[in-house]
Order: structure tokens, then sequence, then C-alpha cells
């Protein structure tokens, strides 16, 4: 169960990225994002339940490695975390009106409020691993643990998809290498 949890979860992360691709910014303006979410309605309903999708085999993947309490809190709060921004994401696209706030919500938990979880997963998961594979998980879980000072300058924002997607390969490795002895 725990590795085709992870390729969906792998799956759902990529398509969320390439879905995602085109769309708005934190940035931009409450026009432009309700502009583009009705100009775009499905394709946002669509990316909204990729990252639902994300969410849910996160947590089944977390649920499956049964990592320690540390790591099992952190992947229950990253997977809840990609849940909200999938709903806040769904709900942007209902209503012109609320896409601006919803859109910001979408990203603050996708983003910063997902990583900082994965952190916490990553790192307790990593004491079991091989040597290679624990160090890497470290850094990347470090990177990630940093993004959260994204909220307070863009500046950082490039320590987002190093966690979101470093994370997922080293996840993916994490559940394919066989942890040390």
């Amino acid at each position: 169960m725990k590795r085709i949890a992870i390729i969906a979860y792998a799956l759902f992360t990529v398509a969320g990225g390439v879905l995602g691709a085109t769309g708005t910014r934190p940035d931009s303006s409450a026009a432009e994002v309700a502009a583009y979410d009705a100009a775009h309605q499905g394709l946002v309903q669509l990316l909204a339940l990729v990252v639902f999708g994300a969410g849910l085999s996160l947590a089944t993947w977390t649920a499956a490695a049964r990592p320690p309490q540390l790591g099992y809190a952190g992947g229950l709060l990253a997977s809840g975390s990609l849940l909200l921004s999938g709903l806040a994401t769904w709900t942007a696209a209902q209503n012109p009106d609320v896409a601006r706030p919803f859109t910001a919500l979408a990203f603050a938990a996708g983003a910063f409020g997902f990583a900082v979880p994965l952190a916490l997963l990553i790192a307790d998961v990593a004491r079991a691993e091989r040597k290679w594979l624990a160090v890497t998980g470290y850094v990347i879980a470090a990177l990630a643990g940093l993004s959260a000072l994204s909220m307070l300058t863009d500046v950082l924002y490039p320590l987002i998809p190093v966690a979101r997607f470093g994370g997922l390969v080293w996840l993916v490795l994490a559940t394919f290498v066989k942890p040390r002895d």
C-alpha cells in the first residue's frame, strides 16, 4: 500500500505542478485572479482535485509508513494542508468575488503550510534510512523548514518547490530504498 500511495502522490504532485504552471501567482491582483479563474474554471477545478488527491495520497503513505509520532503528525499536517489548498482552489473557481482571498489561502496552505509539516515527516523518517538518504533528507527537511520565512519575503519562495519536489523525490526513494539494518 505504501508504494501505491507514493506513486499516486508523485503523479498527483507532478500533475498539480503542470496544471498550476500557467495560473496566477501570489502577487497577482484580485482582478487578474478573478479573470483567470473565470476563463479557466474547468482547469482550476481539475487542479483543485489533483491537489486534493495529492493530500489524500500523502495521508495514505503516512499511515502505511507508520513513522514515529513527530513524523506521523508532520505527514498528517502536510496532507491536511494539501487538502485545504485543494478545497480553497476549488472555492476560488466558484465565485470571482472570493477568488483572490481563496487563491491566497490555497497558495499559503500548499506552499509553506505544506512544506513545514513535511519537514517534520522527512526528518523523522530519515532517522531509519541509509546514511546518504538520511543526510539528504535532513537537508531537504531543513530547507523545507526555512520555507516558513517566505511568509516574510518572497525572496525565499524558491525554497517552496525545493521542499515540495525535493521532498517528493526523497519520499519516493525512502519508499523504495531498503532502510539500514
